[in-house]
């Protein structure tokens, strides 16, 4: 996610709960060799990658969410949070969105506003589509091409609406040239020049270069249309006006949120969506552990966040209800990075004498175990992103022979930088992430086995983008290495590590290529992809970009993440789905019973 992209926070809000090594070995058992299937719950992972009880679903009743965060932003331009832009397919459309799908046919994307995906031509830089009939606000008035250009272009008025996703931005006006619909002088403030509404139902995207990901960008939920008079700007996120079947009732930020059905939705109109239930709300808790009891009491359906249950609910779910529970792969990969502006991580042998040094087990162990924590990470390409290999590829033999570390690979590696007594750095970590003050002590403890003395510097968690995102910032204080995680936008190699390893995006503030990598291969691999039209090809530049990222040694990896996440028994044709990085795709949720 560009200069807007703010790592860790994005797509997901972060599991905050410490993880204690005595409640791993019952997470690690699972309480038993039964699925735990009882009182009307689909078994355990029997909604991971594939749909629990689809046929039990009705028509009616409250869908009752619970979260420990609020949504950075329901405005549909400014939300970053995965959990936010999955809840936005409510109350928003778009020309194109990601199918209601299992696993990996899930991140495909199929049309929704549109009569049908997108016709592309000169070369892969012109996309046309056509609106199809009856599509309406709540209000009743049809959605036109214009109000689908608009909502597009407030992506450009970060002054006013800071955050979210800028890959239109990007991808349309490269230069920069437009200035947003508010400073647009354009009598009809629809002034930005790369597209073309012709008609009220016909709307023409013409890109300067050719991006192989345009339509995937499209499906995000910043390419919503917004109509002009509704547009409330900073205060749209209060009462976003809705082209969904639901609309909002009321909202208190913080505290609790109500959708109900938008009568003006047509059925017909909407290939995606089902509208099961009547009613839709979100209570939001302080505390993660109320949130869990709460969930295994059977007052709240599901959790907003889809971060996983924290250590004292997990274990109680695991022990006593492992039926509603699915242990997906997140997307997201944690990991250790290296600023190569900090010394001696300027030279690759003394970032290899991290990778070498670590205990990997132990790390794994901090993050939640193999169920709660995640596989062993052996590299930086998630599990969704076509081109990824998995703990196939395991260039420093993280997960095999090197998984509890290796101090004399480590010690080569400290002679070959110039450092064969070791030498002293900074840890820098976020002080509101528990998991990850834990993974950065594993590492400490480790790194000082082979003579690398790791200080641990832990950091306003809310202040990312300017400590961690400020290069300056991170040479000052000496941080050697930054723990940080991150999942992809899109599951594409562009929407994963475009903002991380690209030396485009090495920005003075909001910065997310710590490692500061420039590499003129990485670099034209990237703009390689992008002119890529070929499935195919674009895997295998994909996995070629992995390869030399790895090589640099500007990464430790720590695990492929993975959640234990809770489904009430009252819910039906449930499902995880690699769109939004195996959270439950909420918009077809149903229930069992109309009551």
């Amino acid at each position: 996610m560009t200069t807007q992209r703010t790592s860790g926070r994005r797509k997901q809000a972060l599991a905050a709960a410490a993880v204690v090594a005595g409640l791993l070995t019952t997470a690690a058992c699972g309480g038993g060799d039964s699925d735990g299937s009882k009182n009307g719950a689909a078994g355990f992972d029997a909604a991971n990658n594939k749909v629990a009880q689809a046929s039990l679903a009705k028509k009616g009743g409250t869908l009752k969410f619970g979260g420990a965060q609020d949504a950075d932003s329901w405005d549909t331009t400014r939300g970053y949070y995965g959990f936010a832009w999955n809840f936005m397919r409510y109350y928003s459309r778009q020309l194109v969105t990601n199918k209601t799908s299992a696993g990996a046919d899930g991140a495909k994307v199929t049309p929704d506003l549109a009569t049908g995906l997108a016709k592309i031509t000169d070369g892969g830089k012109t996309y046309t589509y056509t609106l199809r009939d009856g599509v309406t606000w709540e209000d009743g008035k049809p959605i036109t091409s214009k109000d689908v250009k608009y909502g597009i272009e407030r992506v450009w008025a970060q002054d006013v609406l800071s955050g979210g996703p800028t890959y239109l931005k990007d991808f349309l006006d490269p230069d920069g040239k437009y200035q947003g619909p508010y400073k647009d002088k354009s009598a009809d403030h629809l002034g930005l020049k790369a597209i073309d509404t012709p008609d009220d139902k016909t709307i023409v995207f013409h890109l300067p270069k050719a991006n192989a990901d345009f339509e995937e960008v499209l499906a995000l939920t910043s390419a919503s249309p917004v109509r002009q008079d509704k547009d409330t700007k900073a205060k749209y996120t209060l009462h976003p006006f809705s082209s969904g079947p639901y609309k909002f009732a009321s909202y208190s930020p913080g505290k609790d949120l109500t959708l109900v059905r938008n009568d003006a939705w047509k059925q017909s109109s909407d290939p995606v969506r089902k509208a099961y239930p009547d009613k839709i709300t979100v209570k939001f808790f302080s505390n993660a552990n109320d949130l869990d009891q709460r969930l295994i009491n059977g007052d709240i359906d599901l959790d907003l966040n889809q971060t996983g249950m924290s250590p004292q609910g997990r274990t109680v779910a695991l022990k006593q209800h492992k039926g509603n529970l699915d242990n997906p792969v997140s997307g997201y990969i944690r990991y250790a990075v290296f600023p190569q502006s900090v010394k001696p991580f300027d030279n690759v042998h003394c970032r290899n004498a991290v990778i070498y040094g670590a205990d990997h087990v132990s790390l794994q162990t901090a993050r939640g175990g193999p169920v709660a924590g995640g596989d062993i990470g052996t590299n930086m390409l998630p599990p969704s992103v076509p081109g990824a290999e998995g703990q196939k590829y395991d260039p420093f033999q993280i997960a095999g022979a090197n998984k509890n570390g290796n101090a004399a690979k480590a010690k080569e590696e400290l002679k070959a930088c110039g450092k064969a007594d070791g030498f002293s750095t900074t840890i820098a970590v976020r002080n509101n992430k528990p998991v990850e003050v834990a993974t950065a002590q594993s590492l400490q403890a480790s790194l000082a086995k082979v003579g690398i003395k790791a200080e641990i510097d832990q950091y306003d968690g809310s202040q990312t983008p300017g400590i961690i995102g400020s290069p300056s910032n991170v040479k000052k204080k000496g941080y050697g290495i930054i723990i940080m995680g991150w999942g992809p936008d899109f599951p594409t190699v562009q929407g994963f590590g475009l903002p991380l390893w690209d030396s485009k995006y090495i920005s003075q503030s909001g910065n997310n290529n710590y490692a500061l990598i420039k590499d003129k291969k990485i670099d034209g691999l990237f703009d390689q992809y992008v002119n890529t039209l070929d499935a195919g090809k674009k895997t295998e530049i994909a996995t070629e970009i992995n390869h030399k990222v790895m090589e640099g040694g500007y990464y430790l990896p720590f695990t492929f993440e993975k959640f234990i996440n809770w489904r009430s028994d009252r819910l039906a044709n449930v499902y995880t789905t690699d769109a939004y990085s195996g959270m439950y795709d909420f918009v077809n949720l149903g229930l069992k019973s109309s009551k």
